[in-house]
């Protein structure tokens, strides 16, 4: 049996029964580690002796009769930007490349109750600062579906190392795209939750009204196994929101055939490479068969990129003021700080009330529909070298057109892989739906997901 090639579900099973152990299935994702990712470069730091220590305190534990629930012995990795006690934890820059915090962020702590094991930090775009992860201070993100391509980003190390089965879950935050876009690139699952619903305290931050937290995995069943132990009220988190907490698998078994469907045409599904535009068509002829009826909607025009600018200069502010500083950071990421300088407190202001007024607006996008389905992005991977040498000619670049949006509107969406391109790379399918809407969300996306063969493809590296 291949540990590593085992969903979290599956490993779950096992693991509780004791067909095989937490140290066993540990050592299995180090020794791919170990053995790949020198080709992927998806991890900053592995902890592997923390790993294994833990993964012995947990196969003790199960001994005892003692089960923390299905994450119980689960090796997990998490994006470099989310802090960990006593670890590294460096936003892939120069500038924190010594940081380590003195204590957990909420989503780690949550994960750690529920039994999971932390294999070490994953490679991003500096900082969440892009959408290529070939801009960090320690190199390039290679997506495992070819190697001179971009994985997307700024999760671009959580998604490959998914891809690549150098662990079995990952954590990613989205701010515009950085969980939804890397899965699409590298043919994984990748699930942001309602505005809130995941606590963002102990991040790096970006953006405060547009950070999200959430899961990259091969398949829908286990971002639903990862929510449920991310998912809660933070009352440290000043943009956590009290909800009640469903038992989100409960969606894995309930049936599609009451969902309507919105396909807002415009703007999602203008200026679609064509290969992209011929895998997402499939896919919609696919799901009109499962759910109760499909429709095109109207999508309104939104403003709040800039807000993203604004708040990560405001928050960078006290490093790049000081000159010195400036040769910590990355070139691109440098300059795209800075351009949030110029942002007046008035406009910020003005931004602000706009997205406010949006999100309580956003229910009327489902009226007539539960759901919407989008490609996930317009395009498909570019490679490294192009990331390298060229500045995004618009800005917000188009592979975040499909998905920023729904940060923007703070509601819960997923990317499932919906297919191949014929030059060999993963394309993703959107699913979005209402403010707490993530049993239908998940529902739907289980449902597509098991009446294709998709989530099962493996790339060629690893």
């Amino acid at each position: 049996m291949n540990l590593a090639e085992l969903t979290l579900v599956k490993a779950s099973v096992l693991l509780r029964s004791g067909r095989i152990s937490p140290v066993e299935l540990t050592k299995a994702y180090l020794e791919r580690i170990e053995g790949f990712d020198g080709a992927l470069n998806s991890y900053i730091t592995v902890t592997a002796d923390m790993a294994l220590e833990r993964a012995r305190t947990l196969e003790k534990e199960l001994s005892c009769g003692r089960w923390r629930g299905p994450l119980h012995g689960i090796p997990v990795a998490l994006k470099d930007n989310i802090d960990t006690a006593g670890v590294l934890t460096t936003g892939a820059s120069e500038l924190f490349a010594s940081r380590i915090p003195n204590e957990d962020a909420e989503v780690v702590r949550r994960l750690e109750a529920a039994g999971s094991i932390m294999l070490g930090k994953l490679n991003l775009h500096e900082f969440g600062l892009g959408g290529t992860s070939a801009t960090t201070h320690f190199g390039p993100v290679h997506n495992p579906w070819n190697l001179d391509y971009v994985p997307g980003g700024s999760s671009g190390g959580s998604a490959a190392a998914v891809a690549a089965r150098l662990c079995g879950a990952a954590l990613g935050t989205d701010t515009v795209a950085s969980v939804r876009m890397p899965a699409s690139f590298c043919g994984t699952v990748g699930l942001k939750a309602t505005y809130g619903l995941v606590s963002t305290r102990g991040l790096i931050p970006l953006s405060q009204t547009l950070d999200h937290c959430g899961p990259l995995t091969r398949n829908v069943a286990d971002s639903a196994l990862m929510l449920q132990a991310m998912a809660g009220f933070d009352p440290l988190d000043p943009t956590s929101i009290r909800a009640e907490i469903p038992g989100y698998a409960s969606a894995l078994y309930a049936t599609t055939t009451d969902l309507r469907i919105g396909i807002p045409r415009q703007p999602f599904y203008a200026r679609l490479d064509p290969e992209v535009e011929s895998l997402v068509e499939t896919a919609l002829a696919r799901i009109a068969t499962i759910t109760a009826s499909m429709q095109d909607v109207a999508f309104p025009e939104l403003e709040g990129f800039a807000i993203s600018s604004a708040e990560a200069y405001a928050w960078h502010a006290p490093y790049v003021r000081d000159e010195s500083n400036h040769v910590f950071y990355q070139p691109q990421t440098l300059g795209r700080i800075l351009s949030g300088a110029g942002i007046s407190a008035v406009e910020y202001q003005r931004i602000r009330r706009r997205i406010e007024g949006s999100r309580r607006l956003a229910r009327d996008l489902f009226e007539e529909v539960d759901l919407l389905i989008t490609p996930t992005t317009p395009v498909l991977p570019g490679t490294i070298e192009n990331a390298l040498t060229h500045l995004p000619v618009e800005v917000p670049a188009p592979q975040i057109r499909n998905t920023m949006p729904f940060n923007i509107l703070g509601l819960p969406t997923i990317s499932v892989p919906c297919g191949l391109s014929s030059t060999g790379f993963p394309a993703g399918l959107q699913i979005s739906g209402p403010r707490l809407g993530e049993l239908d969300v998940l529902r739907l996306a289980h449902a597509y997901e098991q009446g294709t063969d998709w989530h099962n493809l493996r790339p060629p590296v690893g």
